[in-house]
């Protein structure tokens, strides 16, 4: 059971149609309980279709547009999988520069499954150690990232997890690094997984 509190901290789950619907729903679920406030952002208005295993899910409300979305009213990010749902936003250059502004800003950012692919096409895996779902391995070598075979894995701002099966790991790792990403915890230099990649347990 997490005991860091996100009270205070606003995070921005990214998605449209075909999301993996656990891969969003739990670490929202997660986020929530541990006081943060989420807001799905999607360039699909109204209600998002999820994919649950081999067909279509439940829906989510949208809860802003991504064109009036900004990432300065962020404190953190997190991309669910789904292969449709990061495959379409990768296409998207609004979707792509969104992901983008989180790490210009040093800010932190989730992704499990697929959902690494907009982290790839926005050019941050470069130099990164980095889990996903297999078959974006080799994207994620071409684009200058390590990728590796475990549950979750922490890169400065980054934590990669594979698949549903993950989650557990993934939002342990998701509510310790956004605990330190307040702008209090950032201008006092609180600690991150910064200063060196570092596997989950």
């Amino acid at each position: 059971m997490a005991t860091q509190s996100l009270r205070g901290l606003k995070i921005a789950i990214l998605a449209t149609d075909g999301f993996e619907q656990s891969e969003l729903t739990e670490p929202r679920k997660a986020l929530q309980d541990a006081g943060a406030d989420t807001e799905i952002v999607s360039p699909k208005p109204g209600r998002l279709r999820g994919w649950k295993f081999k067909e279509w899910g439940d829906e989510v409300a949208v809860d802003q547009g991504l064109d009036d979305a900004d990432p300065k009213d962020y404190d953190a990010l997190v991309l669910p999988g789904g292969v449709l749902n990061p495959d379409s936003l990768r296409t998207q250059p609004r979707a792509v520069a969104f992901v983008k502004a989180f790490f210009d800003a040093a800010k932190p950012v989730a992704a499990i499954c697929h959902g690494p692919w907009t982290v790839v096409e926005c050019g941050a895996a470069r130099g990164r150690r980095m889990t996903s779902w297999p078959s974006l391995r080799t994207d994620i070598r071409n684009a200058g990232g390590q990728w590796v075979d475990e549950e979750v894995v922490v890169d400065g701002n980054l934590i990669t997890s594979r698949k549903p099966d993950d989650i557990p790991a993934f939002n342990r790792e998701i509510i310790e690094l956004f605990s330190h990403a307040g702008p209090e915890a950032r201008a006092a230099g609180a600690p991150r997984a910064a200063e060196g990649s570092r596997p989950g347990a």
